[in-house]
């Protein structure tokens, strides 16, 4: 091999390994029932939603579900979707601070029940970007509280365009699952619950 070409061709080859690594943890399977909400009051769980409904996966989905919630005992996965709006937050009466407060919480009582925590982020680049102010990094502080927490991550690749994503599964070992598009959310759920 060309000695000037090996120096790239090891760093592609390091890199492939590194992620192969992190699909290979991913775990096979999740059990409903599943608390679906989201750390950020945006729409990405409608999304999660209609497809929890056509594969009949058994869940219930709350805007604001808090740790009360666990309280029946009968949730088995819990699936944060990450990204703020601002607009969701304002006519839900919440700021970006009571939203962390609450999903802090959330999962600390789902982890003291052993339930299994899926950080999500299904809306893309353009929802970490989307309309933020100069200095507005409320986006980012939701990923922060869930997605490093989290047993497994669910991540539309282009929102992973940075290697936000990537960085927190290699540095924290957490599984991570990457979807091209919305419609392959389906798969990604039929393969983890097992539909």
């Amino acid at each position: 091999m060309n000695r000037r070409l090996f120096p790239a061709f090891a760093l592609v080859l390091l890199s492939l390994v590194g992620l192969a690594v992190v699909q290979a943890q991913t775990p096979t399977t999740a059990s409903a029932p599943v608390l679906l909400t989201s750390c950020g009051q945006s729409p990405g769980p409608v999304k999660l939603q209609v497809f929890l409904k056509r594969l009949g996966i058994d869940h219930e989905y709350k805007t604001d579900a808090t740790a009360k919630d666990l309280a029946t005992k009968k949730f088995k996965s819990i699936i944060i979707v990450t990204g703020t709006s601002l607009k969701g937050m304002g006519a839900a009466g919440v700021s970006i601070n009571d939203e962390l407060k609450r999903t802090e919480a959330l999962i600390a009582e789902a982890k003291k029940q052993g339930i299994m925590v899926i950080g999500a982020h299904v809306e893309g680049m353009e929802r970490r970007a989307k309309s933020a102010a100069p200095g507005d990094n409320s986006d980012e502080q939701s990923i922060d509280t869930v997605c490093p927490v989290s047993r497994l991550m669910i991540v539309r690749k282009d929102g992973d365009e940075d290697g936000r994503f990537t960085a927190i599964a290699k540095a924290k070992k957490i599984p991570l699952i990457a979807f091209e598009k919305n419609t392959d959310l389906s798969d990604v759920l039929k393969t983890l619950f097992g539909k």
